[in-house]
């Protein structure tokens, strides 16, 4: 007969993203997530799978995660404002206390060279990105708020990259007002 779980699914997922994001992928070993999680080793491998399985389920859920943070607090504000929310919580992170960086940057700086799967899902999470960031770039370009000189793709795809680049600064520098100074050089592109 078979056990019922003793543990809910999500909440033991989203310790195993933590640590994961916190240690990274090849730091993080399998007694480290069962500890951290709080569940038996049995239980990790019959639930999740393996360690690699554990790992892109955890960067699933980190991205839905931020998606749905990003994506409420941008929905009614004006490109502008979009923008300058979106590098605030680049610097930020996404909420008070937790680990610094991107857990989707870190997995293409860990991961993305050599592993295919993960390599799939940064190259998902950046396109989002990027389309998410053209759609907004277009609608500032319509009300004139932001230059036309340059495809809202092109924009896109350079705001993106300097995202990128204070994601990984934000695991190494603390110094909020150097990446504030970076992030309004970034923004630049934008003006009219």
């Amino acid at each position: 007969m078979a056990r019922t779980k003793e543990f809910e699914e999500d909440a033991v997922l989203l310790k195993a993203m933590r640590l994961f994001w916190e240690q990274g992928y090849e730091k993080t070993s399998i007694n480290d997530l069962v500890e951290h999680m709080g569940i038996h080793r049995r239980s990790l491998y019959d639930t999740f799978g393996d360690k690699h399985k554990l790992y892109l389920m955890a960067v699933d859920r980190y991205g839905n995660l931020a998606d749905n943070r990003l994506r409420s607090g941008i929905l009614n504000a004006a490109p502008r404002q979009a923008i300058d929310f979106l590098f605030d919580y680049m610097i930020q992170g996404m909420e008070e206390g937790s680990p610094a960086g991107c857990m989707i940057v870190n997995t293409a700086v860990e991961l993305a060279s050599w592993d295919p799967e993960a390599r799939a899902k940064v190259s998902e999470g950046f396109a989002e990105w990027e389309t998410l960031l053209a759609d907004i770039v277009r609608k500032g370009q319509q009300s004139g708020e932001f230059t036309s000189k340059l495809r809202a793709e092109d924009l896109a795809e350079s705001l993106h990259n300097s995202m990128l680049g204070l994601r990984v600064h934000t695991r190494s520098l603390t110094d909020k007002a150097k990446l504030r100074r970076i992030a309004d050089v970034a923004k630049g592109i934008l003006n009219p």
